[in-house]
């Protein structure tokens, strides 16, 4: 029985690594590590079948040091103390090069009490800790141990990498490389691969295994979506659980259809899903969908995402099912998720404007002096709680970057701040 393409065909060397430039390209930070063997700490955050547990390997490959790994998935706060106190020894040793290297995959599912049993053997250098997490880290990984390791966000496989992969695979594999491979399109291949390089050879590994011997290998659009619609966890079922029905999910409530919305939260809670990745992206949508149209969405979303810390599974479903159905229902505005958008384009395309010297602090007699805080009007000395003022840089004077949406919140908002600054704006 064949390995898996995508085990056979996994890099042991960086030159044979595809894609994530910026992190492995020439003069880029993982790249001079490796060659300079002096490893620091890091966790690589990126989305499935980018390379990750990959790279990891291919550091231990290159670097002359005991290399250990656990997954979190597996492993207890037991088995951590474990390999540290190997480490540990192994450091110690007589012979021993430089500082062992510990990679963890999932560091995400590791709990605080396992994230903290880490904490002094990476501050005292026992080991280097590598960390894999399709999470955002900010979230899901302690403070203390964040600021001891950095974080490098893996991107996505472009086409133009995943048809190098594609031609690697073809040219390259034991076993594809005695068929004959045809490949008139690839268009269906890399929008089911997702950017996901192990998406794109287990779909290769189902094209050959249901192509009979001495027949060629087609690869076209026909032919991938057929396959895959008989067989649709060949591309990956985590990947697809995980990402692709949380997609649907999402979509579900900003399309306001709360029927569905429920279905694939079922499937998530069915399929296995953390409860805490639900909540947060709830957390997430009330802010970004609902918005303005309706400030208790937030309220709600974030007590949701508290009594799922609580209660967990399985009564954890009845918090999250009330939340996704009112968010479902609720009036949507994206308004204050485009506000800040709109801001920070103009951050970035103005740069660091000063800020106008009547809105700066004063705390000192020479600030007062340079006419720091000179002409400020304080808005509760006039009548309404408001006077006309500027606020922004000279450069930006008038901008608008809150647009309202057409909902009686943000109507009643806007026609409040009409009277205050006119209709002309500011």
């Amino acid at each position: 029985m064949h390995l898996p393409l995508a085990e056979r065909l996994r890099p042991r060397k960086l030159e044979d690594y595809i894609g994530q430039n910026h992190l492995v390209g020439k003069d880029s930070i993982i790249r001079r590590m490796i060659e300079s063997g002096n490893v620091s700490s890091f966790i690589l955050w990126g989305p499935p079948g980018v390379g990750k547990t990959t790279l990891a390997r291919i550091i231990a490959n290159t670097v002359n040091v005991p290399f250990y790994t656990l997954s979190a998935v597996h492993s207890g706060v037991k088995d951590v103390r474990e390999v540290l106190e190997r480490a540990s020894r192994e450091a110690r040793g007589l012979f021993s090069g430089g500082r062992p290297i510990l990679f963890i995959d999932e560091i995400h599912r590791f709990s605080k009490s396992q994230q903290d049993s880490l904490l002094a053997a990476v501050e005292s250098g026992t080991v280097t800790l590598i960390g894999a997490t399709t999470e955002n880290p900010s979230f899901e990984v302690i403070r203390p141990l964040l600021s001891r390791a950095q974080v490098y966000t893996l991107e996505p496989l472009t086409a133009e990498e995943l048809d190098e992969l594609l031609k690697r695979a073809i040219n390259d594999d034991t076993v594809l490389s005695e068929r004959t491979v045809q490949v008139e399109e690839t268009t269906a291949l890399f929008r089911y691969a997702g950017g996901d390089a192990r998406k794109l050879l287990n779909i290769l590994d189902l094209l050959e295994q249901s192509t009979p011997e001495g027949q060629p290998i087609v690869i076209n659009d026909k032919i991938v979506t057929e396959s895959l619609q008989k067989n649709p966890a060949a591309y990956d079922k985590q990947g697809e659980m995980h990402y692709d029905i949380i997609s649907a999910f999402i979509k579900s409530i900003r399309g306001s259809d709360p029927d569905a919305a429920l279905y694939w939260l079922a499937r998530m809670i069915e399929g296995g899903e953390e409860p805490e990745f639900i909540a947060r992206r709830l957390l997430i949508l009330a802010a970004e969908d609902i918005g303005l149209a309706n400030p208790n969405a937030l309220l709600l979303a974030n007590a949701t995402f508290d009594a799922i810390h609580k209660i967990g599974w399985p009564e954890g479903r009845i918090p999250l099912a009330e939340c996704t159905v009112y968010l479902a229902t609720s009036l949507k505005s994206n308004s204050a998720y485009m506000g800040i958008n709109n801001a920070l384009a103009a951050v970035k395309q103005s740069g660091d404007l000063p800020v106008p010297l009547h809105l700066r602090n004063a705390p000192t007699g020479l600030m007062k002096k340079l006419g720091y805080g000179d002409n400020y009007l304080y808005a509760h000395d006039f009548p309404g709680h408001f006077v006309r003022q500027q606020f922004l840089p000279d450069e930006l004077r008038g901008a608008k970057f809150w647009h309202p949406a057409d909902n009686p919140a943000e109507k009643k908002s806007e026609d409040l701040q009409n009277r205050r600054w006119g209709e002309g704006g500011k």
